[in-house]
């Protein structure tokens, strides 16, 4: 779950928003990018509280080693996938807000959750994970939580740099920026990619308990 929540991290809406709302400096810029990671922040964790819900009434009545073999087959299908990304990447909500404004904020939030699925996969491979785990909602609850406040922890982080730097930030925060602005399919690629080992890990572990897997966190047998 934490692997996929810090690929999650490299969202390039999220850090791209962030950096034109520092960059521009707006009147209550700190306001302004509350309501927007909140709102991004928000919105995935109803989406994945309705996935949980819907999920849960339907997986108990499905054998776990069929659910296993499930999550393989998704593992290894994000693997080949990655390497046929585009070399465009799709289109997506745009990065640069029409207006600075609370509603303005809470829309473009709103629209990077609607147009980021593209960049969403481990957030659904994290909600798989928890699915088949077995999770009750006194466990899902928080991880989710925990989980959507690290996709957004980027812009924070930006935010607390501006704070402490201020205008030293600049040149850099642009060179960031216009390498956004570029398109590369890299991190793109190399996000789904990472995310099919780390859910093909989980289901070799389901799968086949008395073979010691070896994961970025340790041995796990």
């Amino acid at each position: 779950m934490l692997g996929l929540a810090l690929l999650d991290t490299l969202s390039p809406t999220v850090i791209g928003v962030t950096l034109f709302l520092l960059l521009a400096r707006p009147r209550r810029v700190s306001a302004l990018l509350g309501v927007y990671l909140g709102s991004v922040a928000i919105a995935y964790f109803a989406l994945g509280v309705l996935l949980m819900f819907g999920l849960g009434a339907v997986v108990p009545a499905i054998d776990q080693t069929v659910l296993a073999w499930g999550q393989g087959v998704l593992g290894i299908g994000l693997i080949v996938g990655s390497y046929y990304i585009p070399a465009k990447n799709p289109e997506r909500a745009s990065s640069r807000p029409q207006s600075f404004s609370m509603r303005a904020m809470l829309l473009l939030g709103l629209g990077t959750w609607l147009f980021e699925f593209a960049t969403a996969v481990p957030y659904f491979g994290a909600i798989a994970i928890m699915t088949s785990a077995g999770l009750a909602l006194a466990q899902w609850a928080p991880l989710l939580g925990v989980y959507v406040t690290i996709m957004v922890l980027p812009g924070v982080l930006l935010y607390l740099a501006w704070l402490a730097l201020g205008e030293r930030m600049r040149a850099r925060f642009e060179r960031w920026q216009e390498k956004l602005a570029s398109g590369s399919r890299t991190a793109l690629s190399w996000m789904i990619w990472i995310a099919g080992i780390l859910i093909l890990l989980g289901a070799l572990d389901t799968l086949f308990p008395q073979i010691a897997v070896l994961t970025p966190w340790g041995e796990r047998s």
